[in-house]
């Protein structure tokens, strides 16, 4: 058996009202790919962050081990020394600096006291080389692509001489190509003695990569799998992370969907004047009262422009076209003329544009709809209250108060607000942009089954995705998108992967 080069032993970590991690042991085998896995709020990420020191020993009970000694890390730069080092599903690098200057951000290579920007860029290179990125080291970073800044990030921890490479949901924002790429570098990373461990909610990437697989729920530690003796399959994992079998992941439903049109768009076209450019060129597609549209199609293609330029155009586009909701032609020049006639859209970024993360979470449910808790323009703290309460039984949103912080929340949780912060609106059609991205799969779960009771109540609903499988899963009729355009329209009985690859891909 090989030596393991971190054990966390018996880590226990509370919060107020709230105990993360309930005595966690935690084994990682040197040089293998070990996968962290669990529903949100399970303990994954609080785990990690206890390893690489942003929560500073004493601040957490139990021992960590790692590379045959037993550490106290005060801070990350501690853990950074000790050969840790871990990468955040939101990249931590500077845009507006150079490929270099992000590598040896904090350990700059000097020379007498100055630093050496010549040699800088000669270790840029090699680790860029290690890597498997093809770039100009002197190339701004915010003129990259996702993959290729996640690879400067690698570059990054590599340049450190790291032993133990933690990467935090590294696949939540990477196109296929991407993801291969990735997976190819660990593998060999794994070769040259690099250990890796991954938390991911996606199980066949877990069983692509994984040697072992650790399964935690509810902060403590259920199991831990080994890929080589048959033991990671999908079924397995999903038994562990939620404590019972989930048979079908997309749970049944009879279309209900009525021939009255919800939402007809026309002939619309969206420049972006920054760009130059058209984003979005003559589209055309409707939604019924009661059925849910799946809008398919590669990263790029236009999905999130075409719903943003339809929702009071927030980003200033220089638009053309119809849009008819009821039979009603509307001109929404601003959101909140969308949201008196029907719609909400729930964004992909939830941390970014979905919610305030300093707020509470009552803040956040009522915060597209406040004139309707504030009846002489002042807000009633007690319906405030009421009402994120209903909101956080009805679509089991777990956290001990609805005056806990959202970024205090798991992503999955985080999700359900935003989701319960349109839903305040009362919308007749809801735009769903990327409903699961980064979340497990017993949320998953629960959040297409919200859907599915929606629309039994004559809600519409657009879901864009970038999953197949659940576009497949959950939709009624499939719009594929494609450099702007849509280029083909499938109801799901005739709906395939290969049929709306090959119309993804179609120019």
């Amino acid at each position: 058996m090989v030596a393991p080069i971190l054990e966390m032993k018996s880590i226990t970590k509370e919060f107020p009202g709230v105990k993360a991690l309930d005595d966690v042991t935690f084994q990682v085998a040197k040089g293998e790919i070990h996968c962290l896995v669990g529903e949100n709020g399970a303990g994954k990420s609080t785990l990690m962050k206890v390893l690489s020191g942003v929560y500073p020993y004493g601040k957490y009970t139990g021992d960590i081990v790692f590379d045959g000694k037993t550490q106290e890390f005060n801070d990350i730069s501690a853990s950074e020394e000790a050969g840790i080092a871990i990468i955040y599903q939101e990249l931590a690098l500077i845009p507006d600096l150079t490929v270099y200057e992000n590598i040896f951000l904090g350990h700059e290579v000097q020379e007498k006291g100055l630093i050496d920007w010549n040699e800088t860029i000669k270790q840029a290179s090699i680790m860029l080389k290690k890597v498997g990125l093809d770039v100009n080291p002197a190339a701004k970073v915010k003129d990259l692509g996702v993959g290729q800044q996640q690879l400067v990030e690698i570059a990054k921890a590599l340049s450190k001489n790291v032993k133990l490479l933690i990467l935090d949901e590294p696949t939540s924002s990477l196109n296929e190509t991407d993801v291969e790429n990735l997976f190819v570098l660990l593998k060999e990373l794994k070769k040259q003695g690099v250990t890796c461990v991954l938390i991911t909610h996606k199980l066949k990437e877990v069983i692509e990569i994984s040697d072992n697989v650790t399964v935690l729920r509810d902060g403590q530690t259920i199991c831990t799998l080994n890929a080589e003796k048959g033991e990671v399959t999908e079924s397995a994992l999903v038994k562990h992370m939620v404590g019972r079998e989930i048979d079908n992941i997309y749970p049944p439903r009879e279309s209900k969907a009525s021939n009255e049109v919800m939402l007809e768009v026309q002939n619309w076209t969206a420049v972006d004047p920054m760009l130059g450019r058209a984003l979005l060129k003559d589209v055309n597609f409707n939604v019924k009262k009661g059925e849910i549209v799946g809008f398919a199609g590669l990263m790029g293609s236009g999905r999130t422009e075409l719903a943003k330029s339809i929702f009071g155009n927030p980003d200033n586009y220089q638009v053309e076209g119809d849009v008819y909701v009821k039979g009603e032609k509307q001109d929404f020049r601003h959101s909140q003329n969308a949201i008196n006639a029907g719609l909400a859209y729930v964004t992909e970024d939830r941390k970014g544009d979905g919610l305030i993360l300093i707020q509470d979470i009552k803040q956040n449910i009522t915060l597209a709809n406040l004139e309707e808790i504030s009846p002489k323009s002042v807000v009633d703290s007690n319906a405030e209250i009421k009402i994120a309460v209903n909101y956080k039984d009805s679509l089991s949103i777990k956290t001990p108060s609805v005056e806990q912080k959202a970024q205090n929340l798991s992503g999955g949780n985080q999700q359900k607000v935003s989701l319960a912060k349109w839903l305040f609106v009362k919308p007749d059609l809801l735009i769903l942009d990327e409903p699961t991205r980064g979340i497990d799969v017993g949320a998953k779960f629960e959040i297409y089954t919200i859907m599915n009771d929606l629309v039994e109540q004559g809600m519409s609903i657009i879901m864009i995705s970038s999953e197949l499988p659940e576009v497949l899963g959950m939709s009624d009729r499939v719009y594929v998108v494609s450099e702007g355009r849509i280029t083909g329209e499938l109801p799901i009985e005739e709906a395939t992967q290969e049929k709306i690859m090959t119309l993804a891909t179609t120019h």
